[in-house]
């Protein structure tokens, strides 16, 4: 039911957001040299990698930085991110190419963020839970503070949902989401 669910919401979303895709792909191309796109190894379901398409916000070729716990470094001032990369990840545009890793069946319209495959040694054995269900566009962690709360937080809240999934709550959470892109809330760390 719930990859029908998100099939019946992706397609038509999909070709509803195709143009403003491709200006969004344009205007990456045009900002910064580099590829349009960022790919990535992800966590997917039970744990099995699967390559996350974001449009590319860093600069090319970017280290990847770590906070102590392994979380992904995130900060609003961070020099590696482009000026149009500073754009898509504010009004969360840099998210929109992963409506084909949804089409594809590696990700659902709503579950647990998928974590860069690095940061499964991180997890306790309590969070590898979360890899019990496709990762998502949003989820429980998003429409409580994304990235301004605490890595640990995020994943307690994927563990929940985890716990806690059915459409009704995949319903809330999508409605949850909607303010929390348009007023652009916890898009960066502290």
């Amino acid at each position: 039911m719930k990859r029908t669910t998100d099939l019946l919401i992706t397609i038509p979303l999909f070709l509803l957001l195709l143009p403003l895709l491709l200006i969004c792909a344009l205007l990456v191309r045009l900002s910064s040299p580099g590829p349009v796109f960022f790919r990535q190894p992800r966590l997917g379901l039970n744990g099995r990698p699967f390559s996350i398409v974001k449009f590319r916000t860093m600069k090319h070729d970017a280290p990847a930085l770590r906070c102590p716990d392994g979380s992904a470094w995130t900060r609003e001032d961070d020099p590696r991110i482009t000026g149009m990369g500073r754009f898509l990840r504010k009004t969360s545009l840099d998210e929109l190419p992963q409506l084909w890793n949804v089409l594809r069946g590696e990700m659902s319209i709503v579950g647990p963020r998928p974590d860069q495959v690095d940061q499964l040694q991180y997890y306790t054995e309590a969070e590898k839970a979360k890899l019990r269900v496709k990762p998502g566009l949003t989820g429980l962690a998003q429409i409580s503070g994304r990235n301004a709360i605490p890595w640990q937080a995020r994943k307690a809240l994927d563990v929940d949902y985890v716990n806690r999934q059915s459409l009704a709550l995949d319903a809330l959470i999508l409605v949850k989401t909607i303010p929390y892109v348009f007023f652009r809330t916890g898009v960066n760390g502290q």
